[in-house]
């Protein structure tokens, strides 16, 4: 597996070794040792969602005890994913990364306990898989605006090179607190 650095501190891009020729390829998309060396304690949960193009989710976090480390990639479509660092005690707090993930560039990114993650569906029919190290806690689930201006994850160019005249989000995702309302809660 290749890992590459992103802006944020233990957040990766990886890419698993595909081994193929004329017919397809064969890829490992989780080997347990791998992940555990970038800090992922264990697979807990698989899941997917399925979205249409414009779909945004995001940005999205769990508590404490339930925090989740997770492993992301599209099996099918193309995203824009975006992730944000809200660990008080690291150097890149506050600040975000994204990267595009498609089956045809392979990708995975590594999101580390304690960030917010979010995508954008690119594509119709866009299937997005999560390996997780902690269950899914309702009543311990967070998040954060996806449009905040204090962050200000970069939606429109994307948007623009789309064609994605607005997102489609929940309910719960168009309200959302601020960043600086997380940072106080935090304090």
């Amino acid at each position: 597996m290749n890992k590459i650095a992103t802006e944020l501190k233990d957040c990766y891009i990886l890419e698993p070794t595909r081994f193929g020729d004329s017919r397809g390829y064969f890829s490992a998309p989780y080997i347990e040792g791998e992940y555990h060396a970038l800090g992922f304690q264990g697979l807990k949960q698989v899941s997917r969602s399925k979205s249409t193009k414009g779909v945004l989710r995001g940005m999205h976090f769990q508590k404490d005890e339930y925090a989740q480390a997770k492993v992301v990639e599209a099996v099918q479509g193309a995203v824009f994913d975006v992730v944000v660092d809200l660990r008080k005690d690291s150097p890149s707090y506050g600040k975000w990364t994204s990267t595009l993930l498609t089956p045809e560039n392979g990708r995975q990114l590594y999101v580390p306990r304690g960030f917010a993650h979010g995508f954008l569906s690119l594509e119709d029919d866009t299937v997005f898989q999560y390996f997780v190290d902690n269950v899914y806690a309702p009543d311990e689930e967070g998040g954060i605006a996806w449009d905040d201006p204090t962050i200000g994850i970069d939606w429109q160019s994307i948007f623009d090179k789309y064609d994605i005249a607005e997102p489609e989000l929940s309910a719960k995702d168009a309200d959302r607190m601020s960043f600086l309302e997380f940072d106080k809660e935090q304090a």
